[in-house]
């Protein structure tokens, strides 16, 4: 029931997060936790999953998109499964992805395209395209963890899922079948593997910096166990989380909250000093504009234009009592740095520490050299990995995929807390750090 009709990502889904889906799943073995590896794609920056759908099982590489809806699948190209099911109009499927509409399918049946289904409206927030898919389930299996190792593989036999066209994979990473959206919904990753195997409603991400080593995400409570034998939930700090009344994806749910991950950044400090910033644009108001979201499809942090002009001085004045050089911009940056007189350290390059202040003075999410430097490795310069976002933006601080690197961010959809970890260089170990060997 894909339509071949595009819309922009200003009016999508909104979809409320309601706390446990149905989901069936092997009864056998229940896991304390699960894991998936995340790689990041060299060419496009995105991270990339992999998991297994389908009877027989087919491998599935996926966009990861933290903030996303549900699990979105191209069901055009060579979608076989003797367990795809369509769900049918007014079913507890279609209550549970909050569809929005039912209808039928004016050509042969086929995975998503069926009679009497209701859909959804998957969106490519990459490119900001969406269109509407058939809502279905079918068998999905990923592997067990004891927070140190991959343990045995689990079945989730009626995976709720959405059916896309093949066009919404234009702008994602080669080789990709859709994106795997681990949102606040109730179909989303998070709540149908804790529903599917009664877990605690959190998941971790800890996102590689390397293109040739994986990350990692966790479904379930820690420990979460990197090498040399570190437990990185032990470096938590925490931070509420917010629900933004307004989803910031899209409006065709109008007045529903969004699906994404937002903190209450309260001011910033570079070094020592606090930056003088709009403290209104740090704050939702009530059309769903402002705040701080955390993103995995944003490769760098994005700050609304005056934030941004207000960081970048602020940064370029310390850079220069410390002596490193500016040099010419280079796309998509604007403030670069020569690499001739900043040195190496453990915990990347010797630069101004930006600050994020949390609920209180004493809460902060540390950006060290590493998080907020981009080496351009054919003219020895440093940039400073923030991108201007422009004036009057739907959120004034989008915190990207690169300053997420070798950090640890537990999100726990219960309590609605963010606990994270600023980087794990400190304490020697990256993301790319967990064992994807069994155990013997």
């Amino acid at each position: 029931m894909a339509s071949s009709l595009r819309f922009p990502l200003s009016s999508s889904l909104l979809i409320l997060f309601v706390i446990v889906p149905i989901c069936h799943a092997q009864q056998s073995f229940r896991p304390k936790a699960l894991v998936i590896p995340v790689s990041k794609d060299a060419a496009t920056l995105q991270y990339v999953t992999r998991i297994n759908q389908r009877t027989p099982l087919v491998p599935l590489s996926l966009v990861l998109d933290l903030g996303g809806q549900f699990l979105w699948v191209d069901c055009e190209q060579n979608y076989v499964s003797s367990t795809y099911r369509p769900a049918r109009c007014n079913s507890a499927q279609c209550s549970l992805a909050r569809a929005s509409g039912c209808g039928d399918c004016f050509s042969a049946p086929r995975p998503g395209c069926n009679n009497n289904t209701c859909g959804v409206t998957p969106d490519n927030t990459v490119t900001r395209t969406a269109t509407s898919g058939e809502v279905a389930e079918d068998a999905l299996s990923v592997q067990s963890t004891d927070g140190s190792n991959p343990g045995r593989t689990v079945r989730v036999s009626k995976f709720l899922f959405s059916c896309a066209p093949t066009f919404l994979l234009e702008g994602l990473a080669t080789g990709v079948s859709g994106m795997a959206g681990l949102g606040r919904t109730k179909i989303a990753f998070p709540s149908q593997f804790a529903s599917a195997f009664s877990f605690h409603r959190k998941f971790a991400i800890c996102l590689s910096s390397s293109t040739t080593s994986n990350g990692v995400v966790f479904f379930g409570d820690g420990p979460y166990v990197l090498l040399p034998n570190i437990d990185a939930s032990e470096s938590l700090a925490y931070t509420p989380l917010f629900i933004n009344p307004v989803s910031t994806a899209s409006a065709y749910a109008q007045g529903e909250p969004s699906a994404e991950y937002f903190i209450g950044v309260k001011s910033i400090r570079i070094s020592e000093k606090v930056v003088a910033v709009n403290a209104t644009l740090l704050s939702i108001d009530s059309e769903g504009f402002g705040g701080t979201k955390i993103s995995t499809v944003n490769p760098y942090t994005v700050l609304e234009s005056s934030i941004f002009n207000a960081v970048t001085k602020a940064f370029i004045a310390e850079a220069a009592a410390r002596n490193i050089s500016r040099v010419a911009s280079v796309a998509p940056f604007d403030v670069c740095f020569s690499s001739k007189n900043v040195l190496s350290t453990r915990l990347g390059p010797s630069v101004p520490t930006i600050y994020l202040v949390l609920q209180n003075k004493n809460v902060l999410w540390s950006i060290f050299g590493a998080n907020s430097m981009v080496y351009i490795s054919d003219q020895d310069v440093l940039c400073l990995g923030f991108v201007n976002g422009g004036e009057n933006p739907r959120t004034s601080i989008v915190i990207g995929g690169y300053q997420l690197e070798n950090n640890l961010l537990q999100f726990d959809l219960a309590t609605s807390r963010l606990g994270f970890s600023s980087t794990l260089l400190g304490r020697r170990t990256t993301c790319s750090n967990f064992n994807f060997t069994s155990n013997p």
